[in-house]
């Protein structure tokens, strides 16, 4: 037991040496001669789910953050895509509004009959609230030239004729209103009558037709030119019924307007060139027809 504590033990130095040189050693031979690549191999096996598990933290960080902008960004273009469509289809409704309006002002300039006549364009802005009451208001006036009788077609045909006129605006009493009447004539057979509104936008009566009328269903009845107000020629309305009661002194006659009174917006007042009023043309009005 004693001879064990006179055993020298190697000093922290030498071992130190020693282990330095061992290391330059296989740092040598390896750089040589590659004897450590397996080595590193079976190590790396061991290692590399370690690493992998370290770095899981951080991947799984980035990948959450780069979900996170893309959804912002996503719903960021899907905000802008849905801002760009709406304006898209307002512009749309707007386009379809002016092709539609302009068509309508087409059709109203091409709906002259036989001679040539002053026009301009009107548009309604008013519409009389008293239902026993069927006239509109339109945006001219005695400035325009706008006269009392005047008469006031579509292009369809006829709407009415000007009843009050102001410095800007007019009333204008359409057909179809109880206490309007005007002389006709059937396209067909030339025969003249006298129509009356009824007090209903989608028909008007006949007055005092006898029970012989050669007057048909389908007839189309024109402006007869009598009585100095509407020029001859254009449409009116078209026969939709003839009821022959002899009990009756007349036969009773309806008809139906040409012109779709309960959903005018554009008008056309006309101007006879020999009359002693003329149409007057503002720059406005001017800009509004170099439009067309």
């Amino acid at each position: 037991m004693s001879s064990t504590l006179f055993i020298q033990r190697v000093s922290l130095r030498v071992r130190l040496t020693l282990a330095l040189l061992l290391a330059f050693l296989l740092i040598f031979a390896d750089h040589r001669l590659g004897i450590m690549q397996p080595v590193r191999s079976v190590l790396n096996s061991f290692v590399s789910p370690v690493q992998y598990l370290a770095v899981m933290p951080e991947q799984a960080l980035d990948n959450l953050i780069s979900q996170v902008q893309s959804r912002r960004r996503l719903v960021r273009e899907n905000e802008q895509l849905k801002e760009d469509v709406l304006s898209l289809q307002g512009q749309m409704q707007r386009y379809q509004f002016l092709v539609s309006e302009n068509e309508r002002l087409r059709g109203l300039l091409s709906s002259e009959s036989r001679e040539e006549r002053m026009r301009m364009v009107a548009e309604v802005i008013a519409v009389d609230s008293d239902p026993f009451s069927h006239q509109v208001v339109v945006n001219k006036g005695s400035r325009n030239g706008v006269y009392i009788g005047q008469p006031v077609i579509d292009a369809e045909g006829v709407i009415g004729q000007v009843v009050d006129v102001g410095v800007i605006t007019a009333r204008v009493i359409l057909i179809s209103d109880q206490s309007h009447a005007i002389p006709l004539r059937a396209e067909s057979s030339g025969i003249r009558v006298i129509a009356q509104g009824v007090g209903n936008t989608n028909s008007i009566e006949l007055m005092h037709v006898p029970h012989s009328t050669e007057l048909a269903e389908g007839d189309l009845l024109m402006t007869s030119g009598l009585g100095g107000v509407f020029p001859e020629g254009y449409p009116v309305a078209r026969i939709s019924a003839i009821m022959r009661d002899e009990s009756l002194p007349f036969a009773q006659v309806k008809a139906v307007p040409v012109a779709n009174l309960d959903r005018i917006r554009m008008l056309l007042l006309l101007w006879d060139s020999n009359s002693e009023y003329q149409p007057i043309r503002t720059e406005q009005d001017v800009e509004e027809e170099r439009g067309l």
